[in-house]
């Protein structure tokens, strides 16, 4: 009686289980429709290096650039590349401190950079915030990657005011 329990049990298990076997060969056998799932690979095979990217130019105009959608952090508008940013020293500050924007012309970081966590004004930049390429980045000459459909507050609102006063 044991064994035949067993046995019905297992022959359930192989037609519940049979279906999904067949689903991921007849997947894994049609190598165009499993090589297409890769996005930023093109068409080129999964077993097969592909040829990098040209890597774009950073923007290097100093002029600054709008921002996408509210509290984005301002873009850096100048190259970083030799930049050292590390527990020791913060080269973005020889320019952006509050103590160097006279001198160098470059726009002092937030207020809000040199409060602590619970609001407290430091003599200093605070330590959570004095990573500066943790929330900014500079600006590339490229493509975007993929699409792109954000519509800001702000456009959005002037959209809806334009649409009432048509109807």
């Amino acid at each position: 009686m044991k064994n035949l329990n067993l046995a019905a049990i297992a022959s359930l298990l192989v037609l519940a289980v049979s279906p999904i076997m067949y689903t991921l060969n007849a997947n894994a056998a049609d190598k165009e429709t499993v090589n297409s799932v890769a996005t930023l690979r093109d068409a080129t095979p999964i077993d097969v290096q592909k040829e990098p990217n040209i890597i774009p130019k950073v923007i290097n105009k100093d002029i600054k650039q709008g921002r996408n959608y509210p509290m984005q952090p301002p873009i850096i508008p100048h190259t970083t590349r030799s930049y050292e940013v590390n527990k020791n020293n913060n080269k973005c500050m020889s320019c952006h401190s509050r103590h160097r924007t006279e001198k160098s012309q470059a726009p002092m970081v937030s207020v809000t950079h040199y409060m602590d966590r619970d609001g407290n004004f430091l003599a200093e930049v605070s330590p959570r915030r004095y990573f500066c390429n943790q929330c900014h980045v500079t600006q590339l000459d490229a493509e975007p990657l993929v699409e792109n459909t954000f519509v800001d507050m702000h456009t959005l609102m002037k959209q809806k005011t334009t649409s009432a006063k048509e109807h």
